[in-house]
């Protein structure tokens, strides 16, 4: 006889308030939902408040909290999921009254992290930000999270971790601390070793699920796991490419953006982000058929003003376009080039990589040099660095026009004509 060991999913239902500040709850409320079905629930329902701001003991007023217990019981809920991050005391008192697991969006996004963190450093980033999240909830632990056994907001340090108190738990926090600073000292040397290295290094930013990963294959084969989920890929990928013109690239993938990252997502993820931060220019991929790609776009660069990030050259990918996409698209004022583009197809690839070239020639100082055959052994340290524009075997030696970084131009400054 065959047993049916499948999970049943979680049965949620979702919740959020309307402040009437011409914010979209409904959306963000999608936005939730995919992130619940990422985590293995489904959704069986939502309900909004319209109110000023979210009632400071149970978000909910305590009139549509007893009409959001009816309906949850009506429809066999097994969770409620708020789209806004609650307090310990919130939690608290919600489940008491719904006598149901109270979750917010936060948890649910570590929760999805602690599933796709693969890496040594990305478990160590992810555990830490759980840490930091029940360090914070932990007088909220109580009724509610002595029932769970499985489900979404589990995984990852695990029940447990709740069980200990706060010293350990701070204990806990430190280590990892200590160990996230080693990993950020590796990660340090490498990106020192790429800089020195003098190679343009290409940063793909952008909204989970904007495509990043398939641009990030398209552009160089990198195999990175690319699939229509939110947070597919945690882990930075970096890969050089060479193009026709000889001029060679390093193109470096990093963790997809999200409306309300929890912060300590982002104190944990910094050094990963940070990448964005060194990279000489930033790819801002965008989904173009998504309604909602101009907030998300909003998103991303307010990420990005977050950890200083804004002062780099942008080239803004409008990613997707062999899908439906509403027209037109909205207007970057961040991005010196938008570019319309379909990773999938391979379609816009070549004016992307075009318009690369064009911004990091901006970099450089056009030459000439004359490279004495004597000396033809230097010729190794100019490929890869530079982009040769033209080369000509002379008389007395190989004649090249190209473009230069300030490094190149000092070292072979005798040879310029």
């Amino acid at each position: 006889m065959l047993y049916d060991t499948q999970e049943t999913p979680e049965r949620v239902v979702l919740i959020g308030i309307d402040e009437d500040d011409g914010s979209d709850t409904n959306a963000f409320l999608d936005e939730l939902e995919e992130l619940i079905q990422t985590a293995g629930g489904v959704v069986i329902g939502r309900m909004i408040q319209r109110r000023e701001g979210m009632h400071r003991a149970h978000y909910f007023g305590k009139g549509k909290l007893e009409e959001l217990k009816a309906y949850a019981d009506e429809l066999g809920a097994e969770s409620i999921v708020c789209d806004d991050e609650l307090t310990a005391s919130q939690i608290r008192n919600m489940s008491s009254i719904l006598d149901l697991k109270v979750m917010d969006r936060t948890l649910v996004i570590l929760d999805i992290f602690a599933a796709r963190a693969s890496s040594a450093e990305g478990k160590v980033q992810v555990e830490l930000a759980q840490l930091k999240y029940k360090m914070s909830h932990l007088t909220g632990h109580g009724k509610e999270l002595s029932r769970l056994g499985g489900g979404i907001g589990t995984r990852g340090p695990g029940e447990k971790k709740l069980e200990t108190d706060r010293r350990r738990i701070a204990d806990k926090i430190s280590e990892l601390n200590s160990q996230l600073k080693e990993i950020e000292k590796r990660r340090e040397v490498l990106r020192e070793k790429r800089i020195k290295n003098g190679i343009p290094i290409v940063a793909l930013i952008g909204y989970t699920n904007a495509g990043k990963s398939t641009m990030m294959n398209t552009l160089t084969n990198a195999g990175v796991l690319a699939e229509d989920k939110l947070f597919a890929t945690l882990d930075t990928t970096t890969r050089q490419i060479e193009t026709e013109s000889g001029s060679k690239y390093l193109f470096t993938d990093t963790v997809g953006f999200i409306q309300k990252l929890p912060h300590n997502l982002i104190k944990a993820f910094k050094a990963t982000l940070e990448e964005s931060k060194y990279a000489d220019i930033l790819l801002h991929i965008v989904d173009a058929s998504n309604d909602m790609r101009e907030v998300q776009m909003q998103t991303v660069y307010e990420t990005l003003r977050e950890l200083g990030c804004l002062d780099k050259p942008v080239i803004t990918v409008f990613n997707k376009t062999d899908k439906d996409c509403e027209l037109p698209f909205p207007t970057d004022k961040y991005a010196v080039k938008c570019i319309k583009a379909s990773a999938k197809k391979n379609v816009g690839i070549d004016k992307l990589l075009s318009e690369v070239e064009e911004i990091v020639k901006s970099f450089k100082t056009p030459l000439k040099l004359l490279i004495p055959y004597a000396n033809a052994g230097e010729l190794s340290s100019i490929y890869g660095k530079c982009e040769i524009i033209v080369r000509e075997d002379r008389e007395d030696g190989t004649y090249l026009e190209l473009y230069a970084d300030e490094e190149t131009e000092n070292r072979f400054r005798k040879y310029t004509l």
